[in-house]
């Protein structure tokens, strides 16, 4: 998943979930931030930034908010691409290339189960499968962690595709984790307990929950390897 057009800034503040304040040539700009998550750990003051330059005259802002250089104690800085878009691309472009089933699969995006719409429905063969894409951008110490704020939108996916198990499709979590330097995936059980419960009860139900971690470049992201889920 590549960026045409990417430029650095220094973040400032982030007055709302949807813009912030970046300086760009020693002059503030307005743009528009890739991902409503509350990300505090990653958008501190000072901080390095990538911003993706818009090609549309029309938008108010001229540019997106997708990278940032986490800071980290005793560490170099870890790139972080946080635009809340791009794990669901790069899970496509992961699975066309036979990762998780056959090159010749079939692979739809955003097809309805019940109540709930899924990022993607596969088939191959005889095999027929639903998968939810979740994007990552959470860690502490190496170990990732989701989400980042309470999602009972989350919880309903991990129950409808419980319901996908039971009525005989394959089903299937992927974390998409936007960094790398990760040894371990758990559900944020502080943050939000009852995802942690729902997905432990999908797992016990069948669902196959993965984790991979990307490899990041402030003008691209790559699926690239397992992350063991700790549950």
């Amino acid at each position: 998943m590549r960026y045409k057009n990417v430029i650095e800034a220094k973040f400032l503040s982030r007055p709302n979930r949807f813009i912030a304040q970046v300086e760009i040539d020693n002059t503030e700009h307005t743009v528009h931030v890739k991902n409503t998550g509350r990300c505090r750990e990653l958008l501190r003051p000072g901080v390095t930034v990538y911003l993706s330059v818009s090609d549309n005259p029309q938008r108010k802002t001229k540019y997106d908010l997708i990278a940032v250089s986490k800071i980290r104690n005793d560490k170099a800085p870890l790139l972080v691409n946080m635009d809340s878009q791009t794990p669901n691309d790069a899970a496509e472009e992961w699975l066309r290339k036979g990762e998780l089933f056959s090159k010749n699969a079939i692979i739809r995006r955003e097809v309805r189960f019940g109540n709930s719409r899924f990022d993607f429905y596969i088939e191959d063969g005889d095999r027929k499968a639903y998968l939810e894409v979740k994007g990552v951008t959470q860690e502490t110490d190496g170990t990732a962690k989701f989400p980042d704020a309470p999602t009972e939108r989350g919880v309903k996916h991990i129950e409808e595709l419980i319901a996908c198990q039971d009525a005989g499709f394959e089903a299937y979590i992927l974390f998409v984790i936007q960094m790398k330097e990760i040894s371990q995936l758990v559900p944020n059980d502080e943050t939000h307990p009852a995802f942690g419960e729902a997905l432990r009860k999908a797992q016990d139900s069948g669902v196959r929950i993965l984790a991979m971690d990307c490899k990041i470049e402030p003008d691209s992201m790559t699926i690239d390897s397992p992350v063991p889920v700790v549950l």
